[in-house]
């Protein structure tokens, strides 16, 4: 079978890669504090960025809290920043180009996030590319986090995609790590971090204008061809 003809999947992250989401996250953060007598600078949520919000919440209000007030927080966190999002969705650049040339070259695409599936259905259903994606796996989906490669390897299996054949888009560290222990290609963005710290890759790219479908199939097959 010729490269052009083989099938491969691309998995999305969703935040720093379908939506540049590091502000609307930090607001609705700093709103949560605030309205809990609390202080969230830009700094601290630098510095806490990429954990998950029950980690978060735990640090802000101190280890004594209770699970249950922990996640009263944590919807009302997620329901502000859904608030904030769907007011004007932080689309990545690039990114609805993107997605009509992977289609047009025969791609099957997931998105896979560790975020809770309202905070997904919001930018699917908001910015209308739902139909793009054949799989879409949330937190609510697995039981371990990033850089667990659960996600992803549930996403391959709905796509039904075989790892190997399978690229994902992430701006995480977490995040590539679990590509790669996915056996998965990992293409790093840099809309969160430097690219000092992307350090597990197999191309960095800081703006998905730089991909296309040929461009992506390339990456992966290439190791293909190797390991024959």
């Amino acid at each position: 079978m010729t490269e052009s003809m083989r099938r491969y999947g691309v998995i999305f992250d969703m935040d720093g890669v379908l939506v540049d989401s590091y502000h609307p996250h930090f607001e609705s953060w700093r709103q949560l504090a605030e309205e809990n007598d609390l202080q969230m600078t830009e700094t601290q949520f630098a510095h806490q960025f990429g954990r998950t919000s029950r980690e978060i919440i735990r640090s802000l209000w101190g280890e004594g809290i209770s699970d249950e007030t922990i996640a009263t927080l944590d919807r009302r966190k997620e329901s502000l920043y859904r608030e904030i999002i769907l007011k004007d969705i932080p689309v990545c650049e690039g990114l609805l180009e993107l997605l009509s040339d992977l289609a047009a070259d025969g791609a099957t695409m997931a998105v896979g996030s560790s975020g809770p599936p309202e905070n997904v259905d919001a930018v699917l259903d908001g910015l209308n590319i739902r139909h793009y994606f054949s799989a879409v796996i949330t937190g609510m989906d697995v039981a371990r986090g990033k850089p667990d490669p659960q996600v992803f390897l549930l996403a391959a299996e709905r796509m039904g995609i075989a790892p190997l054949h399978c690229a994902v888009i992430e701006d995480a560290p977490a995040g590539l790590k679990a590509a790669h222990n996915a056996q998965m290609k990992a293409i790093g963005i840099t809309t969160s971090h430097p690219r000092d710290r992307l350090c597990e890759t197999d191309l960095i790219i800081s703006s998905l204008t730089e991909l296309n479908g040929s461009r992506v199939r390339e990456l992966i097959f290439r190791r293909q061809e190797k390991s024959f």
